[in-house]
């Protein structure tokens, strides 16, 4: 079955054709996810989310755009959404924390792991991840779609729905951020 073929049969609310979909492209939303989240737990729930969604919306899919485009755009406003509300929550238990009624876990973070990156160079990876949460938001989305997801120049313009010149100009603002803030770490290293 064809991808065309596919979305009518999910705009008509064939259960068959949404457990197809999501057997197709939970990876890539998980990894999306991941990748701007940077938690296991989170990412896991944006994805369910984003198949929530899908299903609740593929009637207002037009395919003015590729499928994978549309998905895409899900996957990352459901991301912001969920950082947001962390960063709200994050707030609240600092204040909390002032009062003394917040737990260690609500301020600090566990460590994340991204899945794909291999044993030996878990260290390296851990420190570029917690160096992307500091690049500002769309430096982050574009730099994730291009280097963890593979995304071409094209697609993330897309998907982020910008000029091919904006996504240039964020991947290398995003290069040039994680260079100065991972300058130190490398010179501490010896890399």
């Amino acid at each position: 079955m064809n991808q065309p073929e596919l979305i009518v049969q999910l705009q008509q609310g064939d259960e068959q054709a949404f457990k197809k979909l999501v057997d197709e492209w939970q990876d890539m939303v998980y990894n999306t996810a991941i990748g701007i989240v940077q938690n296991e737990d989170d990412a896991d729930d944006i994805t369910q989310d984003v198949f929530i969604q899908v299903y609740q919306s593929v009637s207002s899919f037009k395919g003015e755009s590729k499928f994978s485009t549309w998905l895409y755009r899900i996957v990352i406003s459901k991301s912001l959404d969920h950082i947001k509300k962390k960063k709200r929550k994050k707030r609240f238990a600092f204040v909390q924390s002032l009062f003394g009624t917040a737990s260690e876990e609500d301020i600090h973070p566990e460590e994340f792991n991204h899945p794909g990156v291999v044993m030996e160079n878990k260290e390296r990876a851990g420190e570029l991840f917690k160096a992307m949460e500091q690049l500002p938001g769309n430096q982050r989305i574009a730099f994730t779609l291009h280097k963890l997801e593979a995304q071409k120049y094209q697609d993330i313009a897309a998907i982020m729905d910008i000029s091919l010149t904006a996504v240039e100009s964020l991947i290398a603002r995003a290069k040039g951020n994680l260079r100065k803030i991972l300058k130190q770490y490398y010179e501490e290293n010896n890399f």
